[in-house]
């Protein structure tokens, strides 16, 4: 449980009831987290105990994430993501706020800067710089598939115990250290008959249908207007490999994508970013050395300032 004393908001979003965490309501600067594929809020907690205390910090589940609603009878699309950080913002009455995005996250803060600019004063993005794209030869049959798995049951299953639901976490994510798929694992997990279940949504597995190629995700990270810091994990999956590759996470099962230095490099000129601040851990840097990450966060938003 975070030192810092939390007040949960139900915020009101077009289909859905989203669950965030906010931390000294009255402060200032007042930065928004987002997190990445099916994980929650809670990842952010020690990150967040590390930075300046007068700060106001606002922790967002994402729809079908965490503690906030499912979509009923419906499935789940990238641009979805941009209506929950919208409505957060309005419910926290925040009119322009510091996005700090993990993963997917990372890639929803782009996509909101370029979309509103009006709303962002800065922007980190932590282990991510933008969403994956797929090639013209993989577009039809990624489309395909997304709809023969329409029929497909989302199911969800048990594990004997928190315990056992965080050593799955770990041979998913061999980076995530025992202690954080622990903490992940106590707030993203609910009791059932027989055990537990993750509370995300399975329908989450279900691969978007439709794409962006690299063109796109080259004009969002154009038009992001506000500073920008891109963090990265020492063994990360942006981090160089023995054959000078750089990687990042697919939107699914965790399968990477491999960019290639060219395009990185193409993706940082055009979000006009500096190379990334490389600090030791994985991809969930942020929990593997979160005062270190919160000291890089701290000193650029406070640049800003």
């Amino acid at each position: 449980m975070s030192a810092i004393p939390e007040h949960i908001r139900q915020i009101a979003a077009p289909g859905v009831i989203l669950h965030a965490l906010e931390r000294n309501p009255h402060g200032s600067p007042a930065l928004l987290f987002l997190h990445g594929y099916l994980d929650h809020c809670r990842g952010f907690d020690w990150m967040i105990e590390a930075l300046p205390a007068a700060w106001r910090t606002i922790a967002l589940d994402f729809r079908g994430h965490g503690r906030s609603g499912h979509v009923t009878g419906g499935l789940y699309h990238l641009t979805d993501y941009l209506a929950d950080v919208e409505f957060t913002l309005d419910a926290c009455g925040v009119q322009r706020a510091h996005l700090v995005g993990h993963s997917l996250g990372g890639t929803v803060a782009i996509l909101y800067a370029a979309g509103r600019p009006d709303r962002v004063l800065s922007l980190t993005a932590i282990e991510s710089l933008g969403p994956p794209t797929v090639g013209r030869d993989r577009t039809v049959e990624r489309l395909r598939q997304y709809v023969r798995d329409l029929h497909k049951p989302s199911l969800k299953r048990v594990y004997s115990s928190v315990d056992a639901a965080a050593a799955r976490m770990r041979e998913n994510n061999p980076s995530l250290s025992e202690a954080a798929a622990l903490h992940f694992a106590r707030h993203g997990t609910q009791p059932v008959e027989g055990g537990v279940q993750f509370t995300f949504d399975p329908a989450h597995r279900r691969r978007f249908g439709v794409a962006l190629d690299e063109a796109q995700t080259l004009a969002y990270l154009g038009a992001v207007e506000c500073p920008r810091l891109v963090i990265a994990g020492s063994r990360g999956l942006l981090a160089t490999d023995g054959g000078g590759t750089l990687h990042q996470l697919h939107e699914r099962r965790q399968n990477r994508i491999s960019l290639g230095d060219d395009r990185v490099r193409a993706r940082l000129a055009a979000l006009r970013a500096r190379d990334p601040v490389r600090i030791d851990g994985g991809h969930h840097v942020h929990l593997d050395s979160p005062a270190e990450v919160a000291r890089a966060l701290a000193s650029f938003v406070s640049a800003q300032l």
